[in-house]
């Protein structure tokens, strides 16, 4: 997998191709019991989940906690027959997504979410 500094550069790029500003984004990689606890505790949902995003963004400043399940990552990785790699990627831009202002409880709002999480996916290998 690729270095932490190609992350950091990638997420940044992201981040200003949305005309935000990168505050402070701590990534917390768990498992799933971890995440499920999280899960029931705060958001009052008894499922498995492989991200969950606390927003503290102020204006353009984005800022927030993004909580992973690795567990979750494999296993969707799996069943939607893609990299492991490739799927951590796009949870990864997902939360920072959210902060941005894209949503995902609608059809349509997962569709638009979809497309940015592919469309970022590609930048992380684009230089600037």
């Amino acid at each position: 997998m690729e270095n932490e500094r190609d992350f950091e550069n990638w997420i940044s790029r992201v981040i200003d191709s949305e005309n935000k500003e990168a505050g402070e984004i701590s990534y917390i990689f768990c498992d799933d019991e971890y995440l499920h606890k999280i899960n029931v505790e705060y958001l009052n949902h008894d499922d498995l989940t492989d991200i969950i995003s606390f927003d503290y963004s102020e204006g353009n400043l984005l800022q927030g906690d993004i909580f992973i399940s690795i567990e979750r990552v494999k296993d969707n990785a799996q069943d939607f027959g893609v990299s492991f790699e490739d799927e951590l990627k796009r949870v990864i831009i997902h939360g920072v997504l959210h902060y941005c202002g894209y949503k995902d409880k609608s059809e349509a709002d997962e569709k638009v979410m979809r497309s940015k999480e592919d469309e970022k996916v590609l930048l992380f290998h684009v230089e600037q």
